[in-house]
């Protein structure tokens, strides 16, 4: 029996996190494999800017007390 090469395709999904066990159970059954990528700092930090989670604090004690919480 002669086998052809397989073919992979790298895709990206994004899913809630109550569903990575199934879907690791699913791809471990199909022989899958799975790599975690994670978002730098810096790439994190312009994501907050970008959706307008960003604090300007109103004086040096208001930083400070942000800081500290």
């Amino acid at each position: 029996m002669i086998m052809e090469p397989v073919t992979t395709e790298r895709i990206y999904l994004e899913v809630p996190r109550n569903e990575l066990p199934f879907i690791r159970s699913l791809s471990k059954k199909m022989g899958w494999t799975i790599k975690k990528t994670r978002k730098s700092g810096i790439q994190q930090a312009l994501d907050d800017v970008e959706a307008g989670r960003v604090y300007e604090a109103k004086s040096i004690d208001d930083l400070m007390a942000q800081l500290d919480a």
